[in-house]
């Protein structure tokens, strides 16, 4: 019986939860971050007055719904946080406007009426879902980690013969689709990795590396890098490599000499402070009578010692 009257509640407390009127309603398509979206509270049943329901962000830091509106206790919160969002009412419609949308801006909302107690004064959570894409980085792979570091490079000097892999890579909210291709020829590498055995003269050029989003058509992005194809008796460093390979031992060495410049000027200065040894102070000591010469003028007649 008791079973019976537990599963009895929990059902009508379920029916009673999934019979709320207030619904956030937002864009039908895809949003792309930096776009203008507005979102609206609607009460399908006009059971609440627009005027008593305000919006709600889920934070997703302190596990806790804020209101979205200016009220005194989390203003401060609200400016610090969400700065970039403006609640409007108009004409008895509950509008949540967003300017600028940004990938923090994608946590859930809902609209509750104020004083609610119950779980059916409360709207169903509603996500934003912001695709966004970075800025393509282009480096040649194959030679460690360190190249990572020199993506902005716009061109690749190689020797005549190398094997040249060039690497396109990007984040964004979706798994992008890569595809290469070099100015002047018709052929398209669907990949991330460019791969060229043994460069000869014609694999000088400019290459190209598309990424594109594979829900959102407009996200596309490109990083092209020119590729110079030096002769064979051309100077290692005379390479992008060997380019790069100098300007870290150059780094090294300056660090190497501020590393030491600095043990030897430390080294130096505690060399001096021990070589003064302590200050003989016995000279405090010694007593001062008035009629001794190294008497100090005085008023009074005593004949005890100063000191």
């Amino acid at each position: 019986m008791r079973a019976c009257i537990i599963l009895t509640s929990v059902i009508l407390a379920f029916l009673r939860s999934g019979s709320a009127s207030l619904v956030v309603k937002g864009p039908a398509g895809p949003v792309v971050e930096g776009e203008e979206v507005t979102l609206e509270c609607v009460d399908t049943e006009s059971e609440f007055n627009m005027s008593t329901v305000h919006f709600e962000k889920l934070s997703r830091h302190m596990r806790t719904w804020y209101r979205l509106d200016l009220d005194e206790y989390n203003y401060l919160y609200r400016r610090c946080f969400y700065y970039d969002v403006d609640v409007k009412r108009e004409d008895g419609r509950l509008l949540l406007w967003l300017p600028r949308i940004q990938t923090w801006s994608a946590g859930p909302y809902r609209c509750v009426a104020d004083n609610a107690t119950e779980q059916m004064n409360n709207s169903m959570t509603y996500t934003i879902p912001v695709h966004y894409m970075r800025e393509v980085s282009v480096y040649r792979s194959g030679l460690g980690s360190f190249t990572r570091y020199f993506t902005t490079q716009q061109e690749l000097r190689v020797q005549l013969g190398d094997d040249v892999e060039l690497e396109c890579s990007t984040s964004a909210s979706e798994s992008p689709q890569y595809f290469w291709a070099k100015e002047g020829e018709d052929w398209i590498v669907p990949a991330s990795k460019l791969k060229l055995a043994q460069v000869r003269d014609l694999d000088s050029g400019k290459y190209t590396c598309t990424a594109q989003h594979p829900t959102v058509g407009s996200l596309s992005k490109k990083r092209t890098i020119s590729i110079t194809v030096l002769p064979e008796d051309a100077a290692w460093y005379e390479t992008t490599t060997g380019r790069i390979a100098l300007m870290a031992a150059a780094a090294g060495v300056a660090l190497l000499v501020i590393i030491l410049s600095m043990t030897a000027y430390l080294c130096r200065r505690a060399k001096q402070r021990k070589s003064k040894g302590p200050i003989d102070d016995r000279s405090q000591k010694k007593p001062i009578y008035r009629n001794s010469v190294e008497s100090l003028p005085s008023t009074t007649g005593d004949e005890q010692p100063l000191v």
